[in-house]
């Protein structure tokens, strides 16, 4: 099941979307916090030669060191702590003793629950130097997500927000995925709202202050079309083009939104500026 189907399962079974109040906002700003800095973590940890496992590893240590829970680990069976998405991986990537290589990109999708709250976002990592094609596309996600986050603001629609990813991602001649979505979060992983990466302004529940969520496009260079695997989480290109994903944790306030992910150190895309640790 796609978490699209899986929210969709949400809607049918609860009422309204919940609004949430300061208590729940500084929650979410230590969760979100906490999660954005074990992926600025992983950034000198992300060359050739690594495992993907090994990533994993580190997330979970930096979880039990700072009495955080990694939300995905045995998630409706899911057997990791993170989602790890190679190349033309579109998303729930599962990490494993496959080395990564020069020139593959990576999204990394972390979720930390602290205090009972779920801090939730993803990053795209490079290894060594990558193609302009990989280079590009990793620009036109991040402002796509950009554009979805500005969309943000009592009044609107959720179509707001994917009317403002679709327009600018097809402009720039990429397709969005329509396969999986955003989701409300807090004390839940996946709660209400949908946030489709797709649509039209006017569309959806009207956004209201309170409201928790996250935007997460994938973006394709080739066509829309995915598959997921025989394990039951990863998610491909049909066409094996190549994938990227960002994603950011906001809350809905009454002049705009607040977003809890920002990276602590910088790092909200590549390429970034470190040293590179011996293994």
């Amino acid at each position: 099941m796609s978490n699209l189907d899986y929210s969709r399962t949400l809607q049918q079974r609860e009422g309204k979307i919940t609004l949430h109040g300061p208590e729940a906002f500084a929650g979410m700003r230590k969760a979100g916090q906490l999660a954005a800095a074990a992926l600025d973590l992983l950034v000198p940890f992300v060359k050739a030669g690594v495992t993907t496992e090994r990533l994993d590893d580190l997330i979970f240590d930096f979880a039990m060191d700072h009495k955080a829970i990694p939300a995905p680990l045995n998630y409706r069976g899911f057997p990791r702590s993170i989602c790890t998405s190679v190349n033309h991986v579109v998303c729930h990537g599962i990490p494993g003793p496959k080395p990564l290589r020069e020139g593959d990109i990576l999204n990394i999708d972390v979720t930390l629950i602290v205090d009972g709250w779920h801090g939730d976002t993803s990053r795209m990592y490079t290894v060594g130097a990558i193609s302009r094609r990989a280079e590009r596309l990793i620009d036109v996600t991040y402002e796509a997500l950009r554009r979805g986050i500005a969309a943000v603001k009592p009044g609107h629609t959720t179509g707001h927000i994917g009317q403002a990813i679709q327009a600018f991602a097809e402009r720039e001649r990429c397709s969005v995925v329509r396969d999986f979505c955003g989701h409300g979060l807090g004390r839940l992983f996946h709660d209400r709202p949908n946030i489709l990466h797709y649509g039209e302004a006017g569309d959806g529940p009207v956004l209201e202050p309170g409201m928790l969520f996250t935007i997460e496009p994938m973006i394709n260079l080739g066509k829309s079309t995915v598959k997921v695997l025989p394990d039951g989480w990863t998610a491909v290109t049909r066409d094996r083009e190549l994938s990227a994903q960002f994603e950011h944790t906001v809350g809905v306030t009454e002049a705009g939104c607040e977003v809890f992910t920002f990276s602590p150190a910088g790092y909200h895309r590549p390429p970034f500026d470190v040293k590179v640790p011996s293994t």
